[in-house]
């Protein structure tokens, strides 16, 4: 159990924090999943290339979902390192640099999407175009892997300000640095050992069920302070 609590300015930085969490899970994940992935196959060129060609807003969209991902992930960055500077400031700072450097490497990889897109839109001019541009689709898979690995570290720091803050209940520290190691863990597996990923893949499970449950906490944390803060007036 947690043995300290919020401020109300600070349990409002939390909801608000909460509410970002969300817009990046359900961005990220409709972005990669829902938009991306049916559309890009980096073992066939000609088929991406024809898949995007034919769904050009589809892949539009899940740049847009992407950018949306990122300017919400440098707030929710901020809001953190404000929530817990109080706690372990070090750690606090830390833990923001490293998301914000996962933030700028995500958001710079999308120009390997957008560069991917110009290709094909000129295919008539160059020749070969579908294989060229799914080097820059891989080569955007390549770049968001890369920023997972500053965002595995973060988790980690997260996870151990979470545990020792007392602001949260200890269970969130311990899910956000298990889904650090998985981050980390996928990454080590794209660079060094790429047959792999798909074996590796259901264990994102795991960074989705501790970053979604971590983003409900904070979600309620308002709610919470304030029915403690009604409390202690009562008694008063």
């Amino acid at each position: 159990m947690p043995n300290s609590t919020l401020t109300p300015d600070l349990a409002r930085k939390a909801r608000f924090a909460g509410m970002l969490y969300l817009v990046i899970i359900i961005t990220g994940l409709g972005a990669e999943l829902g938009l991306r992935a049916p559309l890009i196959d980096l073992g066939n060129a000609d088929a991406t290339a024809n898949a995007i060609l034919a769904a050009p807003g589809q892949f539009r969209l899940a740049i847009a979902a992407d950018l949306v991902m990122a300017l919400s992930d440098a707030g929710l960055a901020i809001l953190l390192y404000l929530i817990f500077r109080a706690k372990a400031p070090g750690l606090a700072l830390s833990a923001m640099v490293f998301r914000l450097i996962q933030t700028v490497l995500i958001a710079a990889s999308l120009l390997s999407l957008l560069t991917g897109w110009l290709v094909l839109s000129r295919a008539d001019a160059l020749s070969d175009a579908p294989t060229l541009a799914l080097v820059f689709f891989d080569l955007h898979a390549h770049g968001y892997d890369l920023g997972l690995v500053f965002f595995g570290v973060n988790s980690l720091i997260m996870g151990l300000l979470v545990w020792r803050s007392g602001l949260f209940a200890r269970v969130f520290g311990a899910g956000l640095a298990l889904a650090g190691l998985v981050y980390l863990a996928g990454s080590a597996l794209r660079f060094f050992a790429p047959e792999l990923t798909l074996v590796f893949a259901p264990a994102y499970g795991l960074t989705i069920l501790a970053e979604t449950a971590f983003c409900l906490r904070l979600l309620v944390q308002r709610r919470a302070n304030a029915a403690e803060t009604g409390a202690h007036v009562s008694a008063a």
